[in-house]
Order: C-alpha cells, then sequence, then structure tokens
C-alpha cells in the first residue's frame, strides 16, 4: 500500500499537489480589519440568515441542494475527510488513508471514541451504511454520480476499504462531498431522516426551509471547534430582509450580500464585509434535449450574446470576475488559463442563429432571487445585450419557494447557482457528466465522458493537465450552459462575530462550517 494521508496532515508535495489553490485566494477584508483575533471562547448564541431554503428541504443528505441544509447538515454531522480554510485535505472520521499503487483501492481507518448525540458509538459499518445511502441502481442522491465509481466496500476492523472501476487519485477529496455525512446505521442502512450525528452541534428543533435551531454537543471530539452554546439558522431569502436583519441586530451573520447595497456595510462601523474568492459561478443553464436549445449554433448565440463583464461590474460590483462558460476556476489546480476568453460579441451571435437557420430568436428565461443575488436583474442584462444580436429573452420572475424543485430542472431556460467543487473530476462528474442527477443541461457529450474516464485514473500530471484543459474547451463550445461570471462568496457579520484569520472558500459561510469554526466577541 502506498501511504496517502497521515494523521499530521497531507503533504503539499504529494498527490495533492497545487490542489490548496482552492483555498489560496483566502479572504479579503479592509485593512482596517486585518489584525490579530481574539483567542475563541465559548458560550452565546450565533443567529445566522442565509438565502436559501425550501420548505421542501429535507434531513436526506441525497437532497440537500441549499446553503440552508449545508449548513445545518454540516454543523450535526461530520464526514470522513475535511477541507481546511487552506484548502488542504485534512482528518475528519477518518484518522488516516492508503491507496493502492494504482489509486484505485483505498484503505480508511476510521477514528475511536467517537459518539453520535444519541451516545451510540461510530463504527465503521456505519460509514459503509452512510455511502451506500448514495450508490445503486435505485438510488436518486445527488450524489450517485461521484460514489457510482465504487464497485464493493468492505469493513476490515477499523478500516473500511473502497474498490473504484479504476484509478482515482482525487478519491479522499470526494468523501468530503456534504451529501456524505456519516450517520449511525442499523442491520447495514441508515436512516435518512435522523439528525443524529457525531457533529458540533445536536439539532433541537427543524423546521424545513425556515429554521433550524441547534445547540453545542457537549461531547463533540475535535478540540477547538464548537464554540458557541447556540446556533439558530435561518432561511431568508429577501436579501433587502436579510440584510436589514444584520443592520439591525436580529441576526450576526448572513450570507450572500446585497452587492446593490452593500456600500451601505461597508460604512457600518459595526459590521464587517468578508469577501472569499473560490470555485462559486453563476449560470443560466439550457435544456439540451429540447429545441431550440438542442442546436449548437443556438446555444453559441446565446453564449455570444452576453456582456460577461457588465455583470460582473453591475451584479457583482466587482466581486468577481468573468467566466468562460466552463465551470473550472482559476483557483482549480488544472484551470485551462490559456483557452481564450469568450467576449460579447452580437455579429458573432447573429452568425450563429443564421448556420442555425435563423434570423431570429424568442426564448424564456426563468429567475428569481432564490437562484443568486440578483438574478432576475442579471437575466434582464442578459435579455438587453442579447436584443442587439437579433435575440428576444423573456424574462420570467419566479417564486422564490420551491425554485429548486419547480423550476430548476424543469424548466427549461433558467438562472443557476453553483458552488463549484474542489477539483474538476468532482465538478464535471456532478453537473456534466452523461445522465448525473445534476446535469442541469441534461447534455451528454462522447468524447467529454472519454476524458473524464481517462482523466480521473490518469497519475502523469502533464497528461491530466490537458485532458482537463480539453474538457474545458469541449464544455465552453459544445456544452448547455453560459457560464458569465464566477462570484466571490460575500459574507457580512456583526461585531460580535469573530472568525479565524483564513476563511474558506471551498463553499460559502467558511466552507459550510461557520457554526463549527467561529465564536463570539467578548
Amino acid at each position: 500500500m502506498r501511504k496517502i494521508h497521515s494523521p499530521s496532515g497531507i503533504s503539499r508535495r504529494g498527490l495533492l499537489k497545487g490542489a490548496t489553490a482552492v483555498g489560496a485566494a483566502g479572504l479579503i477584508l479592509p485593512a482596517s480589519y486585518r489584525k490579530a483575533r481574539a483567542e475563541p471562547r465559548r458560550g452565546g448564541t450565533m443567529r445566522i440568515a442565509v438565502g436559501h431554503g425550501s420548505t421542501s428541504d429535507s434531513l436526506d443528505p441525497a437532497t440537500w441542494a441549499d446553503v440552508f441544509m449545508q449548513v445545518a447538515g454540516s454543523a450535526i454531522h461530520n464526514y470522513l475527510t475535511e477541507i481546511d480554510t487552506d484548502g488542504s485535505l485534512i482528518p475528519e472520521l477518518a484518522e488516516s488513508w492508503e491507496a493502492s499503487a494504482d489509486a484505485s483501492v483505498w484503505t480508511f481507518r476510521i477514528r475511536e471514541g467517537v459518539t453520535y448525540h444519541s451516545g451510540k458509538e461510530l463504527t465503521p459499518e456505519d460509514v459503509k451504511a452512510s455511502i451506500d445511502h448514495h450508490r445503486g441502481e435505485d438510488s436518486g442522491s445527488a450524489a450517485k454520480p461521484i460514489v457510482d465509481p465504487i464497485t464493493d466496500i468492505e469493513v476490515d476492523g477499523q478500516y473500511v476499504i473502497f474498490t473504484l472501476e479504476a484509478g482515482n487519485a482525487d478519491f479522499p477529496f470526494i468523501m468530503s462531498d456534504y451529501h456524505l455525512p456519516i450517520l449511525p446505521s442499523s442491520d447495514g442502512r441508515i436512516d435518512p431522516t435522523s439528525a443524529d450525528g457525531v457533529g458540533a452541534y445536536v439539532m433541537q428543533d427543524f423546521e424545513p426551509g425556515v429554521e433550524a435551531r441547534m445547540t453545542r454537543n457537549p461531547d463533540y471530539w475535535k478540540e477547538g471547534r464548537g464554540h458557541v452554546d447556540e446556533v439558530i439558522l435561518l432561511s431568508i431569502i429577501d436579501p433587502a430582509a436579510r440584510q436589514n436583519a444584520l443592520i439591525t441586530g436580529e441576526v450576526d451573520v448572513i450570507d450572500r450580500v446585497d452587492l446593490n447595497t452593500v456600500h451601505l456595510l461597508e460604512r457600518s462601523g459595526s459590521i464587517r464585509v468578508l469577501s472569499v474568492p473560490g470555485t462559486q459561478h453563476y449560470t443560466f443553464v439550457m435544456d439540451s434535449r429540447v429545441e431550440p436549445f438542442s442546436d449548437n449554433n443556438v446555444r453559441l448565440a446565446l453564449k455570444y450574446a452576453i456582456n460577461r463583464q457588465q455583470l460582473v461590474d453591475t451584479i457583482l460590483s466587482g466581486y468577481g470576475s468573468v467566466g468562460n462558460d466552463h465551470p473550472i476556476s482559476p483557483a482549480n489546480r488544472f484551470h485551462a488559463s490559456e483557452l481564450e476568453q469568450r467576449e460579447f460579441d452580437p455579429d458573432r451571435a447573429r452568425h450563429h442563429l443564421r448556420e442555425a437557420g435563423m434570423d431570429s430568436l424568442t426564448v424564456d428565461l426563468s429567475a428569481a432571487e432564490a437562484a443568486f443575488g440578483g438574478a432576475v436583474d442579471a437575466a434582464v442584462l442578459f435579455s438587453e445585450s442579447a436584443a442587439q444580436a437579433g435575440i428576444t429573452i423573456n424574462v420570467v420572475r419566479e417564486p422564490n419557494d420551491g425554485y429548486w424543485s419547480n423550476v430548476w430542472m424543469v424548466k427549461p431556460f433558467s438562472a443557476v447557482y453553483w458552488g463549484g467543487r474542489p477539483t474538476e473530476d468532482w465538478m464535471f462528474s456532478t453537473a456534466y457528466a452523461a445522465g448525473a442527477a445534476w446535469n442541469d443541461g441534461y447534455w451528454e457529450h462522447d468524447r467529454f465522458m472519454e476524458l473524464l474516464r481517462d482523466a480521473r485514473s490518469e497519475l502523469d500530471e502533464d497528461r491530466r493537465r490537458e485532458m482537463y484543459a480539453d474538457m474545458q474547451r469541449i464544455v465552453r463550445d459544445e456544452g448547455s450552459t453560459v457560464i458569465p461570471m464566477f462570484a466571490n462568496y460575500v459574507m457580512a457579520v456583526s461585531d460580535a462575530i469573530e472568525t479565524p484569520e483564513e476563511i474558506a472558500s471551498n463553499w460559502t459561510m467558511d466552507g459550510f462550517r461557520a457554526p463549527e469554526r467561529w465564536w463570539l466577541a467578548e
């Protein structure tokens, strides 16, 4: 066996060399806030308002699709591995892991002495059952595409052995996916609706899409984590209401700051704005199965008909960067910086319309603030720029509640946000692989799939980089997703909240770990 990880942490010079770029961008704070942080203290109540949540939310991790559940789930549960604030991979419930020479067999040693909120002790059998929940032909889990390559899971004493259909050098990263918490098992199965976890907080009250109340786990096994006595997590979709709740002191933390009025917070003497670049991106996805989006020339016309820099300047207020119609950001390890940046070009858009046999085009575009902050305004700007190319985009303002169940992957053209993923394979497997549960464009491409399989098991770094560059080009030129911008994670906290000096950029809210990592000021 080839040792990949030890309890002291993975080497930056080893297997995942370069992957820490996800977190390297770090936290952007005004100079006045760059000061030494106080030591964490225990006590108090942290009130967090997030701009996501739906009454259709469930405790079943296979269904988690919004920040409300992702933050709540990460507070009450733990995972095999954890992405640290600098983007490196560290142990969580797995003390260590090893790989076979071809990275097709991975052996994880499971931590001993960890107990669930119910008092049950964590076992390797729980790990197997928790991952099996997302596997199999009948699974409807959003994590199914990333666990499907697992062909067998065995328990041997304190070890769990995963056998893959082919080598995957990124497999330990996969085990940190927010859909894959470890739950207690009985007779080889978990109860996916159970809130019984081993995490820093114990669920006391859960109202889907409205509120989750959690109290500190007095027996939490991690030293220096889980500081506050109580966490109140609220879903406040409306950005103005969310921001007002922070200004008036009703909450202590908000995500998805309204960038149109961020200057009001920046001028406040009692609120800090936290801006973290990462892999988050905002998209307009087309259902490639239906006309007119089944024609790639139509898709290209729409890609050339959007003014990307205008969206970054107007919708993001500069808190982001332009996208190039593929989901791999400059923070990713194998980002293809050599690809020509697509620009707003009405003439080329008209050219592709003519190639599709059209003089003009009319489509409906669904959007709501639930998709991302400013999504409706972004859709309107898209319609205005597209009009210069003879394209009429009718913006359909959809209800916030139920957007992710009634609009996303249902309506043929819609606004979407993606948090991105730490690795290229993870992102592509989740949202672009043929048949993936979250392939929201229902897009399929034979050559792309061939490259996806080959790159996953390729151990030569240079060859792997070439393959991921080819995949980014294919998605850019033939995919069914317009990706105009990468958005920083922009959050705000009151002076009542202290944060670590470094905040993770793999997801918003400190990698969904704000309840565990943040604390109340003196």
